[in-house]
């Protein structure tokens, strides 16, 4: 660490740290109190040091580690690459020496490739071992396998792949240690689009939401003829403005989409209304965003967004009218098949980070309920390998779910049949508040949040497709302070879900500022008690798990999120009941573990390596935030706190508090060995980001 270490080349005590001239913004002459009222961690004084200084590039030889590292106070924005220029980049590499045959490289013999010249993959095994990276430190994570390492000559561990041959005692490393992989016939009818899903066709039927032998444009064509646009549409359904909802939340309104009726009278009616409102002419919008205050493109949303979602609560109430035989009928599929999270530890699916490897360190660590990332059902449905690698499951996940995005009742309904027929999952989450861009454009994610007959028909048709529970992830709306998920809490039950989780922040409002936890209390107290109701937001401390499960009892549970991506240890923390004052070596070891497990995921070769650092690098850019309890003037530390600049207790502890990108690698490095040439790494995640109004 270039900025943190003096002349001598070792790190000041925390004694001598104490005495340097610490600024402001590290709380110097402030009480604690005046500290956490302006969301600073309250660090111990002997320990705040001045913040390290980030030389620029083209100065000293020190910036050098900066940016390769590609650390984000360098600004380095890295070159994005065409589909073209990476197709070209993957072919270059098939012909480098070190992609070497993976049938080759198991039994070291060049003819025991059965495709010989027609192989892709390099059979030179002299310049594979003239080219070969240097061996890693330890031995191969398949060691105590049954069979022999998968990698073979590849694995960066080889030299310790003797012991395999003597090694003959049974370990969990067995052909079902991961599950939930796509067979290769499966995602061959997949691309053919011809893998047969009945159920789900037969639920869609059975609700009115599918109209046979008719394109998306010809419907389209064929409403707009009948129904001629009408000033009365939603901005927020409708509008071209570029300050407003984007309009791709109207243009992929599903035109298959068509709501119960009892004539065809009703379907026309509910669909023009709700499903699939008309857009409007391009030039009347020009000509009203002109008239009007076209800077503020927010008000014009939010009021004509309240317009559209009195009329929808009204259609909503509606069709809510029903007999009780009715709604004893629409609870059965829910009742065949149950899951009782209540007080169960359930760590949330997170984008990214929360990989299968991940997972399994928090089930170490105490975690009983896991959730795969999020995953586009268009895209599972398309058979994307990539995309089906977020459904897989370790063996040691005993209560596991997976979470899918949708905009449309078909494309869920498919999905969730998918997914019954070649999965195991205890649950099937469906997302509903995802506040990224590329989702909410496509109508998916926190856009289904100002369409409540919309989500009525994506749970409807789910929860009747599959018998697995369904359960469902929302925010408390689109707009911030424009709370509705109260409204809707009662008919999420009767549509069929079975556990909600309510994040208590608005689409607007992403992860900035305190979530609204009365506002979920005031959600879980009108939910029927058939259905379960998970709060999440800003859980960091057993002390914050106890207050929300006493301060409403009618909570299921709580759903942990960004608080085990800081401190892992959170879940060993709420059921121990103890604040966990952790050593830096004892995080070091809850590193190595998830290097372990990510080699056994992501493979122990050149590429499963590379991978394995990428993730633990994405990984550590959260780590950082985390103060150790010994260092707090207040305990327990708070989720919106902001780490100053400090020394901790030994260098590896002041290392792991550093902010800076290429202070992530060298902690990789003492891992999982030296990084490539030309390597470079920046977060992908901006957690803290608050959305601009422009984009609701």
């Amino acid at each position: 660490m270039a900025e943190l270490t003096a002349e001598n080349g070792e790190l000041p005590t925390p004694e001598t740290a104490g005495d340097a001239p610490a600024s402001n913004a590290n709380g110097a002459h402030r009480t604690p109190e005046e500290l956490v009222a302006k969301a600073i961690a309250p660090v111990k004084s002997e320990f705040l040091r001045p913040p390290p200084v980030r030389p620029s590039s083209s100065g000293q030889s020190e910036a050098a580690p900066e940016a390769k590292a590609g650390a984000p106070q360098s600004g380095l924005v890295k070159e994005k690459k065409s589909k073209r220029q990476l197709k070209r980049e993957r072919q270059q590499e098939r012909k480098s020496a070190l992609n070497l045959c993976p049938e080759i490289a198991k039994t070291g013999d060049i003819s025991s490739c059965r495709y010989n010249d027609k192989c892709r993959f390099s059979h030179d095994l002299e310049a594979f071992n003239a080219q070969k990276p240097a061996e890693l430190e330890g031995g191969c994570p398949f060691l105590d396998a049954e069979e022999p390492c998968p990698f073979g000559l590849a694995c960066r561990f080889s030299s310790t792949h003797k012991v395999v041959t003597c090694a003959s005692t049974p370990n969990s490393h067995k052909k079902s240690f991961e599950m939930n992989s796509l067979k290769k016939d499966v995602q061959k009818l997949l691309w053919k689009n011809k893998m047969r899903l009945p159920k789900s066709e037969a639920r869609l039927k059975s609700l009115g939401l599918v109209v046979h032998n008719k394109s998306v444009k010809k419907i389209l064509e064929e409403v707009e003829s009948k129904e001629p646009a009408s000033k009365d549409c939603s901005v927020a359904n409708g509008n071209d403005c570029k300050d407003g909802v984007p309009s791709e939340l109207t243009n992929l309104d599903h035109p298959r989409e068509v709501a119960e009726g009892n004539s065809a009278a009703a379907i026309n009616v509910t669909v023009t209304d709700e499903l699939r409102p008309l857009k409007k002419q391009k030039n009347v919008l020009e000509e009203e965003n002109s008239t009007g205050n076209a800077d503020d493109g927010t008000d014009i949303l939010q009021r004509d967004s309240k317009a559209s979602h009195t009329v929808t609560e009204q259609k909503a109430s509606t069709d809510n009218v029903m007999t009780e035989s009715d709604r004893s009928l629409k609870l059965n599929p829910r009742e065949k098949k149950l899951i009782d999270l209540r007080d169960k530890l359930y760590l949330a699916p997170l984008t990214t980070v929360g990989n299968l490897p991940f997972r399994r360190l928090c089930k170490s660590l105490g975690a009983d309920v896991t959730c795969g990332e999020m995953a586009m059902g268009t895209n599972l449905l398309q058979g994307q390998a990539s995309e089906w690698a977020l459904l897989r499951r370790h063996s040691s996940e005993d209560i596991f779910g997976v979470q899918i995005c949708g905009a449309y009742p078909d494309t869920v309904a498919r999905t969730v049949e998918l997914i019954g027929q070649e999965c195991t999952v205890d649950f099937i989450d469906i997302n509903m508040g995802c506040p990224i861009d590329l989702v909410v454009n496509k109508g998916a994610g926190s856009a289904l949040l100002t369409k409540p007959m919309r989500m009525k028909a994506i749970i409807e048709a789910a929860s009747g497709t599959v018998d697995t529970p369904i359960t469902v992830k929302v925010r408390t709306g689109y707009f911030e302070g424009k709370n509705r998920i109260d409204s809707l809490i009662a008919d999420i039950g009767y549509w069929g879900s079975s556990a909600v989780t309510i994040h208590g922040r608005s689409r607007q409002q992403r992860y900035s500022k305190l979530a609204d936890w009365d506002y979920i209390y005031q959600c879980a107290a009108r939910a029927p008690d058939s259905l379960q109701v998970l709060g999440n937001g800003d859980i960091f401390s057993y002390v914050d798990w106890n207050k929300r499960k006493s301060d409403c009892p009618s909570l299921s549970t709580c759903m942990i999120a960004r608080g085990a991506l800081i401190k892992p240890w959170l879940f060993t923390e709420i059921k121990e009941q103890r604040h966990w004052d952790i050593t830096s070596g004892e995080r070091l070891n809850i590193l190595k573990d998830y290097v372990r497990f990510g080699l056994e995921h992501w493979g122990s070769d050149r590429k499963g390596v590379e991978t394995t650092r990428h993730f633990l690098l994405e990984w550590l850019s959260y780590t950082y935030r985390y103060v150790p309890v010994g260092l707090l003037e207040v305990v327990p530390q708070q989720l919106n706190w902001r780490p100053p600049s400090y020394y901790g207790r030994d260098d590896l502890e002041t290392l792991m508090a550093s902010d800076s990108a290429a202070d992530w690698v060298r902690i990789s490095e003492m891992l999982l060995g030296k990084v490539p040439d030309g390597f470079t790494f920046a977060p992908k995640h901006k957690s803290n980001a608050y959305d601009r109004a422009e984009n609701g």
